[in-house]
């Protein structure tokens, strides 16, 4: 990716599924991982967005708007976004103090760890040509 993209703009989210889709490792580990999720961010730029992740059946799919039947949904404001995705704020810490919003099956969370984890590898790409 030689573009550099604005953080949770479209073309950013078209780098993103566009990295899922070439990774062959996300592709694998889909289709031992089902999952729905849909991500909330208020305030940002371009007014609230919402993307989803979902792998069903094997398949992965990332993009704009909410998952057709989310497992799990997360809704955080731009600047608890911004600070976990550059890293100056800690996911799980976020979480806990309530600046990251949870709604679905926390079982589901831990069970598809090695998808997000899988995950981390395009979006640590993308976001290396990102502008916060």
């Amino acid at each position: 990716m030689s573009a550099r993209v604005d953080y949770l703009s479209n073309e950013w989210i078209e780098a993103v599924a566009s990295g899922i889709k070439l990774n062959d490792d996300i592709a694998l580990t889909a289709r031992e991982n089902t999952v729905a999720v849909t991500q909330i961010v208020t305030g940002t730029p371009y007014g609230d967005v919402t993307y989803h992740l979902e792998s069903r059946d094997g398949a992965i799919s990332f993009g704009l708007g909410p998952a057709s039947v989310s497992d799990i949904a997360f809704t955080q404001d731009w600047q608890t976004a911004v600070g976990v995705a550059t890293g100056k704020i800690n996911a799980q810490e976020a979480f806990i103090s309530g600046k990251i919003r949870f709604k679905g099956d926390h079982q589901r969370v831990i069970a598809t760890q090695p998808l997000f984890l899988a995950l981390d590898v395009v979006f640590s790409a993308v976001n290396a040509n990102t502008n916060f």
